[in-house]
């Protein structure tokens, strides 16, 4: 019985790491959403480290069009935009202390054609250190909302 109560416990360790991550979802929760609605989403970010967060950064994918964003309390907000004046990036600075998570909201008009929306996010912490929530290492996946 002891070693199928380690066995648990340690299965359910090496699971921690790919469940807390940075991850978007409609503001209901769902990982998917209509072609071409309008659509609330927020952005969790948990922190991980033993490190405050100081930084968030979210590239938007191609085709969705933000429309605006929600107040975050204690965080100040910056975007960048392209030549047609749509947002491509925003970026979140405040602290979000270890064991503790923030969540920002906004809104957005999802592309008109189906498929995947990949969010990349990039976790800066108090030390300059950058998490990539990107994909590239698959330790760090890059969050997706399926577009039907």
């Amino acid at each position: 019985m002891k070693k199928l109560s380690l066995l648990l416990s340690l299965a359910a360790l090496s699971l921690t790491p790919a469940l807390a991550h940075a991850v978007v979802r409609t503001e209901a929760g769902a990982a998917e959403s209509a072609a071409g609605a309008s659509e609330t989403y927020r952005l969790n970010v948990p922190v991980e480290q033993d490190l405050n967060t100081t930084s968030v950064r979210l590239v938007i994918p191609k085709g969705l069009t933000v429309t605006r964003f929600q107040t975050t309390p204690g965080f100040t907000r910056s975007v960048k935009t392209d030549d047609a004046g749509l947002v491509t990036e925003v970026t979140w600075t405040g602290t979000i202390a270890p064991m503790e998570y923030a969540r920002f909201f906004f809104q957005a008009r999802n592309p008109a054609a189906t498929g995947d929306l990949s969010w990349n996010v990039y976790q800066t912490y108090a030390d300059g250190s950058v998490v990539a929530w990107d994909g590239v290492d698959p330790q760090t996946p890059a969050s997706k909302t399926t577009i039907k």
